[in-house]
């Protein structure tokens, strides 16, 4: 017997992906089967599988998480909806390609293992004078099967992707997404409240392009896409899983149902924010002069010290300008600090 076969009757017996994918870290070979209830199963790769219903469906759905290995809270998410799903105790009512994009980063606790892998989609996986890696190897392989997934769904599809993450600090809001920059195209009512529905009332919208999963999805395939934060990292077996029943069970619906009805549109349930400025670290003395435990949406007053970048130093220039992702220690060039000011909604949202 194969050790794709063996794969494939484990998944079929347990369900387990997750497993399966932490322990072939960069490559599984691809399959395809069919479950009982006549899912179409297909594994393109470790970490990236795709389920296609027996019923005539109407949106592709992509779910990734573990773009980061240790924002654990989605991984565990994605992981009870795919065994659902393979044990046939999930029946689907739409096309979806779950991800996990970082296995070995999984495996080693930590966001990354050489590179960040969010900063390299939209095609800067590959420049030149740099070195290819693992990292950079993964995140081309993984435009390509969206790509290829989107694409066999065909036209005049509903296209989504959620890229559900968890914060590395905490946040006053402690559920929060980011809108992708749109290139003047109207943010969309519906999307909100499918995140409202998921428990986020708090999004930030940016206003340019970006190195993103969901970037990527947006603004290549036209695709509605958000980065999901969830709440902040922590460890496996750590999370308080019933802090995410909105999300699990709003996922749930959008997979499983022909249609979902959501809250009736009120511009008052949500806090939007706008991206100010972006921040990017020039210099080896990089430093911030709050507290680690500071957290994301935290405001400062007009002229108060947000950052200091070797001899430069950033002052907050508007009352109330608040941190998002602080992080000193990424890499030279890198962004180390967005700050967002409050934001009200305008004609550009259908």
């Amino acid at each position: 017997m194969s050790a794709t076969t063996n794969y494939i009757n484990e998944l079929k017996k347990m369900g387990d992906f997750l497993t399966l994918s932490r322990a072939n870290e960069w490559h599984l070979d691809d399959s395809e089967f069919m479950l009982a209830n006549g899912t179409q199963v297909n594994v393109h790769d470790t970490g990236v599988i795709e389920f296609q219903p027996q019923v005539h469906s109407s949106k592709d759905i992509v779910l990734s998480s573990a773009i980061h290995g240790n924002e654990t809270a989605p991984i565990e998410i994605c992981d009870q909806l795919i065994k659902q799903v393979l044990l046939g105790q999930l029946q689907l009512a739409q096309r979806v390609l779950f991800i996990f994009g970082n296995p070995q980063s999984i495996n080693i606790g930590k966001r990354f293992v050489t590179e960040n892998l969010n900063r390299l989609f939209n095609g800067h996986h590959s420049v030149d004078g740099i070195a290819m890696n693992d990292e950079r190897r993964r995140a081309k392989k993984l435009e390509d099967y969206v790509s290829d997934f989107f694409t066999r769904g065909g036209a005049n599809r509903a296209r989504c992707h959620y890229d559900l993450h968890t914060a590395i600090r905490g946040s006053k809001n402690d559920k929060f997404a980011v809108y992708p920059f749109l290139h003047g195209k109207p943010w969309k009512k519906s999307q909100l409240q499918f995140l409202l529905s998921c428990g986020v009332n708090t999004v930030l919208m940016m206003k340019s392009a970006a190195t993103t999963f969901s970037y990527y999805s947006s603004f290549v395939h036209d695709a509605d896409s958000f980065t999901v934060e969830l709440g902040q990292v922590k460890p496996f077996g750590e999370n308080d899983m019933s802090r995410f029943a909105k999300t699990r069970d709003t996922l749930t619906a959008l997979i499983s149902q022909k249609e979902v009805s959501y809250k009736e549109f009120n511009a008052n349930d949500f806090e939007l924010f706008a991206v100010h400025r972006s921040i990017n670290r020039t210099a080896q003395n990089f430093s911030f002069p709050f507290s680690d435990d500071a957290e994301n949406f935290t405001g400062f007053s007009k002229g108060e010290l947000l950052a200091t970048d070797g001899e430069t130093c950033y002052y907050a220039d508007v009352e109330g300008e608040a941190i998002i992702f602080p992080n000193a220690d990424v890499a030279l060039g890198q962004r180390a600090l967005l700050t967002v000011i409050p934001l009200q909604l305008t004609d550009n949202i259908i």
